[in-house]
């Protein structure tokens, strides 16, 4: 027994140094994550602090796009017959995948929680916010109804994005937003229209929208930018269709 004591105590030095190692190397850590900001900004409201991480996340992903501009640029100067064949295909099913910016005619629809949302007697808050199938009830809408591209808080929607609540907030891509919701989309006005005044979905929320009072605002928009996705394209999994 007085053996393993003693033991014990010629390795608690060790112990406690690895624990010291450890402490700094999180306080490093958290240091290059926060870059040189407050990791817990004091005071504020929560609309305001997810506003300032969609805007700083925002200008990472410019960043990247000015990088994968740079990249695509370079390898560009690479030819070679096979090459060139494949990077005229990768061109061409670009537009497809919102891989490139798209221009032109369009809507835009706004979606709000009610300004007394919470605060009206008998009434279930839940009735007054605006939810996910809310917001993928317009966008599925929109794309039955012809849209080009869409766009959700300007970030370029594609077929792997994904959008979902969390509390009273919506994450887009790992992004939280908060309210209003603003979905943009470029094609034939005239159908977009039609699909969303036929859609069991959407006018569901239209009748809320007049009983509960969220907010719903439709614009015909003359002229419309969707940006290119920007960020990256990569597939967690895929199953290969029976033939």
């Amino acid at each position: 027994m007085a053996k393993h004591g003693t033991h014990a105590r010629q390795q608690s030095p060790v112990v406690v140094l690895g624990i010291f190692v450890l402490t700094g190397f999180l306080f490093v850590s958290a240091s290059v994550s926060a870059d040189g900001t407050d990791l817990r900004p004091a005071g504020g409201d929560i609309a305001s602090l997810l506003k300032e991480r969609s805007e700083r996340i925002d200008e990472r992903r410019v960043d990247a796009q000015e990088l994968r501009s740079e990249i695509d640029e370079l390898s560009s100067s690479v030819s070679g017959v096979d090459l060139d064949k494949l990077r005229d295909r990768v061109t061409a099913l670009e537009p497809a995948t919102g891989l490139t910016p798209v221009q032109g005619p369009g809507v835009r629809v706004t979606l709000t929680d009610a300004p007394d949302a919470g605060d009206l007697p008998g009434v279930d808050p839940n009735l007054q916010v605006v939810h996910q199938q809310d917001i993928q009830a317009y966008v599925n809408a929109l794309w039955a109804g012809g849209a080009e591209a869409i766009s959700l808080q300007g970030q370029r929607l594609m077929a792997t994005t994904g959008i979902r609540c969390v509390g009273n907030v919506v994450i887009l891509d790992g992004v939280p937003y908060s309210p209003p919701y603003v979905i943009e989309a470029i094609g034939d006005q005239s159908g977009m229209n039609s699909a969303m005044s036929t859609s069991p979905d959407t006018a569901s929320y239209a009748t809320y929208a007049q009983t509960y009072g969220v907010g719903l605002q439709i614009e015909q928009l003359a002229d419309v930018t969707v940006k290119a996705y920007a960020n990256p394209v990569a597939l967690s999994h895929a199953t290969v269709p029976s033939s």
